[in-house]
């Protein structure tokens, strides 16, 4: 096992066993998904004494707004909420302050927005306290530091642009990453599964970003892929953040094999069983294998080279990759290893 890697898992595995759960930022962001899930479809809801700005996306914030009005009071309720506009509108200002932002700007062009949890409802969400991570490909450090500080809402930032996938497509690649400039950028994505809901934690300039739907196109494959099998075999080769293999394991999987040859992932994926219920155990020293628990192995190989080392036959063999590659290799790879190759 990489050196640095088992340093980072035998810290993220102990945070669970002494029941300190705690993420690389030092605070406790990181919950069991019972408890992230209590009172979640109230979490973005506003109370009655909420307030509202009406604003226009379109048109510059400075000729709807007084820029000098715009603290964390502005537009704040005793709840402890305020509407996304509101908050958004606050991240522009500090961006116009800092010379980032011209006073023509406006909301569209301001930055991605990322709330966590992210769940999925049908109206401007309220936020409370450090709710928020937002995405720019022009801040700086000074300015991320300065909105981190001053908006409340906020709990990272991070620069990069949207457009560019987070992470790694296979060994022959150069991974891509976002910069973390300021805060603490860990999310947490509320996914329902016919199986019951799970929640994903992903350190987001490190994994790439998913917008969380009511139904999931991908899970909604995965459902026609496990209602052939009464407890499958599964074998997920890119599993990024564990979402696919472990709604396999809510499913009543026989056994799970998460693989992905993305470090980060791993970690997350560590995290993400744990927080779901599944306890982890690190083998303790060096070899192929990563961890492992009840019904589930993780590894961190080039699928080309996994399918190589495992000596079983899986009924199911997920392959999710990122939007444009090439999955050739991959279906060659995962037939070696399973009865039903299936790309999403």
């Amino acid at each position: 096992m990489n050196s640095d890697l088992e340093k980072v898992l035998l810290h993220e595995i102990s945070i669970f066993k002494h029941m300190e759960i705690r993420c690389r930022c030092g605070d406790t962001c990181i919950k069991p998904i019972s408890e992230a899930l209590k009172d979640i479809e109230l979490f973005y809801k506003p109370c009655n004494d909420c307030k509202t700005e009406k604003i226009r996306k379109f048109s510059p914030l400075a000729e709807q707004i007084n820029l000098d009005e715009i603290d964390n009071d502005f537009g704040s309720c005793k709840c402890g909420k305020r509407q996304l506009d509101i908050v958004m509108s606050h991240v522009l200002k500090v961006m116009i302050d800092e010379g980032i932002k011209d006073k023509k700007a406006n909301l569209r062009n301001a930055c991605v927005p990322l709330v966590t949890p992210g769940y999925p409802i049908n109206s401007v969400p309220y936020l409370p306290e450090d709710s928020l991570v937002i995405l720019s490909n022009e801040v700086d450090k000074r300015c991320a530091e300065t909105i981190v500080k001053e908006v409340g809402e906020v709990k990272g930032v991070l620069k990069g642009d949207i457009r560019q996938t987070v992470g790694i497509k296979d060994s022959d690649s150069n991974p891509h990453v976002y910069e973390l400039l300021a805060g603490c950028d860990l999310r947490c994505d509320i996914i329902q599964t016919p199986y019951g809901t799970l929640g994903i934690y992903k350190y987001q300039h490190e994994i790439h970003i998913e917008f969380p739907k009511v139904e999931s196109p991908k899970i909604e494959i995965l459902k026609n892929a496990l209602k052939d099998y009464d407890r499958p075999t599964v074998f997920d080769c890119t599993c990024g953040p564990g979402t696919l293999g472990i709604a396999s394991l809510k499913a009543g999987a026989h056994k799970v094999v998460f693989n992905d040859i993305w470090n980060p992932a791993i970690e997350t994926t560590l995290i993400n069983l744990e927080a779901n219920g599944f306890p982890v155990k690190l083998p303790g020293s060096e070899g192929e294998l990563i961890a492992s628990g009840d019904k589930f192995e993780v590894y961190s190989m080039d699928i080309r080279e996994l399918a190589n080392c495992l000596d079983e036959k899986f009924d199911i063999c997920i392959i999710d990759t990122f939007p444009g590659v090439d999955t050739t290799e991959f279906v060659e790879a995962a037939g070696k290893l399973g009865k039903k190759v299936v790309v999403i």
